[in-house]
């Protein structure tokens, strides 16, 4: 990334937000620019998982534009700069990284871990607790991820991945009870830990339940609309063939 580069993406933003700019530009906050942030960000990634470099490209520049708006607008009200922003970001990672930068060692990953959560509590002001530093917003099923993954570096998790696969039978079972007994509120209650529970088994293998899943999501589009093109190439209507026929086309699809 070239300073020339950068300077001529701020130059953009400083004439979309002058006085005879943009009036959509002018108007905007950092506040107002969250919503964008994330929307480009989930662009950014399904470009990557689709493995589409072009479009990779022009989103990684949509939220590096987001990213020096919302720098400029911090510097423009002297709270601090996009340069104070990146150097902060550099020191964090040279402390953070001391078996790289410093003469620390680590044994393996699990150890590197639980030094990385060392250090960033130890980075903290006042009590901080281990999950003080995850954020809220983030969706539920990343924020599984994330729980699991913090406790693990802690010493809080199964002994083994057999530990873990018995809770989740465990977890299946009270599901079943709560289903038989209708309660709503308790059905809903043990099926979000059985998810609780299959995230972190997947995540001791090595899976991202968000990932695997945005994979399936994908999946299952790609083959529905093929049996829509199946559906149509027989002059019928999909929502109008019956359910056995709607497995017929699945069956076709995919083989």
């Amino acid at each position: 990334m070239s300073a020339k580069s950068i300077e001529k993406l701020k130059d953009v933003i400083s004439c979309l937000t002058a006085p005879d700019g943009c009036p959509w530009d002018k108007e905007q906050t950092p506040q107002t620019l969250c919503d964008s942030l994330i929307e480009e960000a989930f662009e950014l990634v399904e470009a990557i998982r689709a493995d589409d470099k072009q479009e990779v490209m022009e989103e990684l520049g949509d939220v590096m534009f987001l990213l020096l708006f919302i720098a400029q607008r911090y510097e423009e009200d002297n709270a601090f700069t996009f340069a104070d922003a990146v150097d902060s970001g550099a020191a964090k990672m040279i402390r953070r990284h001391p078996h790289v930068f410093a003469d620390a060692k680590v044994e393996d990953q699990e150890e590197l871990l639980r030094n990385w959560e060392k250090i960033k509590r130890s980075e903290k002001k006042g009590d901080k607790k281990i999950f003080d530093s995850l954020p809220k917003g983030l969706p539920p099923m990343l924020k599984a991820y994330r729980i699991n993954s913090k406790a693990a570096r802690s010493g809080f998790t199964y002994e083994s991945d057999e530990q873990c696969l018995g809770q989740l039978d465990s977890e299946w079972k009270e599901w079943n009870n709560a289903l038989e007994s209708g309660n709503k509120e308790a059905i809903a209650e043990e099926f979000g830990d059985y998810l609780f529970t299959l995230i972190e088994l997947g995540r001791r293998k090595g899976i991202k339940a968000n990932t695997a899943l945005d994979i399936t999501n994908n999946k299952f589009l790609e083959r529905f609309a093929k049996m829509e093109d199946l559906a149509k190439e027989q002059g019928k209507d999909i929502s109008e063939m019956s359910l056995i026929e709607q497995n017929e086309l699945w069956e076709q699809v995919k083989k």
